[in-house]
């Protein structure tokens, strides 16, 4: 069984490929800089990432999965994912790629630790990777660049502050072309969004909700082939309104519909729907209705 690598400092990362730690918690890498080109390995990240692929750099497992990246490519790891290299297949190392790593503690007490959770492509799937422009790639490489000056100018009172600012400068860049790709992907998000919809017509018209409960973000997002999170932020995009709330509404809609049948008590509604205690369905009822459902039947 291949070893897999526990990235717990940056400087782990700096050893693998022969680089110069400049700062024990962060790092800013140029692999054209490398001295030592490991062929394979799969690495477990204890620390955040962020790579900027400049050529196409050969193939990156992740899973089961390889994807082989192009020119422009940013990807994203946090803390406990995995993901490895192989390039046993390659006539010669790819090495244009930069990036940055930072440890959890060196945003820790931050503003940027405090909002990190929001960068939800941190937990997207690797083939649900930034694919950049040429003005985006010059703005990415700048930001690293600037992070680089500032590892090389001598530690002062202002360096944590300006390194964290200038890093979450670098992310929120990234998520204003994350909605960018969004947008011109109108096409295929569409037919995500319909796809969607059909799911969940089928989750309750083959009484799924019956033996599996209410059906949730992931149960839809493993379906389209898209993480919980890129499948949410595309959603939210999209319509307006989060995964959850939109799942919601459509329960909602089909609760309306069944009890102004007149067939089924509220709590047989409830419980076709996946709920397990028909209080918690009245609750999210009138929370969406303004009244509870027996009300609701009473008034129509």
């Amino acid at each position: 069984m291949k070893e897999v690598i526990k990235l717990d400092t940056v400087d782990q990362y700096n050893r693998l490929f022969g680089l110069e730690t400049l700062h024990p918690l962060v790092s800013v890498v140029n692999l054209s800089e490398a001295t030592r080109f490991p062929t394979h390995f799969t690495m477990n990240y204890g620390v955040y990432a962020l790579f900027l692929k400049n050529v196409k750099c050969g193939d990156i497992r992740y899973g089961r999965q390889i994807y082989d990246y192009q020119e422009g490519t940013v990807v994203c790891m946090a803390p406990g994912q995995v993901s490895g290299i192989d390039n046993r297949n390659r006539t010669a190392p790819r090495t244009k790629s930069i990036g940055v790593l930072f440890h959890p503690d060196l945003i820790r007490g931050t503003s940027l630790g405090q909002n990190i959770k929001n960068y939800t492509f941190f937990s997207y799937e690797v083939n649900e990777a930034l694919h950049l422009s040429d003005q985006e790639r010059e703005i990415v490489t700048d930001c690293i660049h600037k992070i680089r000056l500032e590892l090389e100018h001598t530690i002062d009172k202002h360096s944590k502050q300006l390194i964290v600012r200038n890093i979450e400068l670098l992310l929120d860049y990234c998520m204003r072309f994350y909605e960018r790709q969004f947008i011109t992907r109108n096409q295929a998000n569409k037919d995500i969004i319909v796809k969607f919809e059909q799911l969940l017509d089928e989750y309750f018209q083959n009484q799924v909700a019956i033996t599996e409960g209410l059906p949730s973000v992931k149960y839809f997002a493993d379906k389209a082939c898209l993480s919980p999170n890129y499948f949410g932020d595309l959603i939210k995009k999209e319509t307006g309104k989060t995964a959850q709330e939109y799942i919601q509404c459509r329960i909602i809609e089909l609760a309306k519909e069944r009890i102004l049948e007149g067939v089924q008590t509220v709590s047989q509604v409830a419980y076709e729907l996946g709920f397990q205690y028909p209080q918690h369905f009245s609750r999210l009822f009138k929370k969406h209705v303004g009244c509870t459902p027996n009300e609701y039947k009473q008034r129509n």
